[in-house]
């Protein structure tokens, strides 16, 4: 079997949800269940499986909205067994895409201990470049630290 490896930097800007008008623009949706094997205030290591494919992702700090991010592709079954050693709480999320030009926008519905936040996520080419900001999407948390995927797991949601 061969396996993918990414490799990139990640621009990524998060806001939070104005409204629910976002649900009629949905093109596509499906389930991710996450853990932290690592999460250090220098880099993450994710395990992340969806219904088709098992990822392994490390990634660096924050430096703004940019960071480094290493991505491969693994086998299920050895995600599934990773799962196992990760940090308690897994993330769990329904993730919904929305094209709005040339973006793709995500939403993050996130469910157990994370249940009632809903995030908005853009993939940039580069820090400065525009994109259309639809009326659903509010307040930027892009710098908010409590919005990462990785704080989630030891802060959940529900416990704010």
């Amino acid at each position: 079997m061969e396996y993918t490896r990414i490799m990139a930097h990640e621009i990524e800007r998060k806001f939070l949800l104005a409204n629910q008008d976002w649900r009629a623009l949905v093109t596509g949706s499906f389930l991710l269940k996450q853990g932290y094997l690592s999460t250090t205030p220098e880099s993450t290591v994710r395990v992340r499986v969806s219904s088709d494919r098992a990822m392994l992702t490390v990634k660096s700090k924050n430096t703004g909205i940019r960071r480094s991010e290493f991505e491969y592709e693994i086998p299920m079954q050895d995600a599934e067994e990773m799962l196992l050693l990760c940090q308690k709480n897994l993330i769990e999320k329904t993730r919904y895409t929305i094209t709005i030009g040339k973006h793709i926008w995500e939403i993050d519905e996130f469910s157990g201990a994370n249940s009632g936040l809903l995030v908005a996520e853009i993939e940039l080419g580069a820090e400065e470049e525009p994109f259309e900001k639809p009326e659903w999407v509010g307040e930027e948390v892009s710098a908010d630290a409590r919005y990462y995927n990785s704080n989630l797991v030891a802060h959940p949601f529900v416990q704010w």
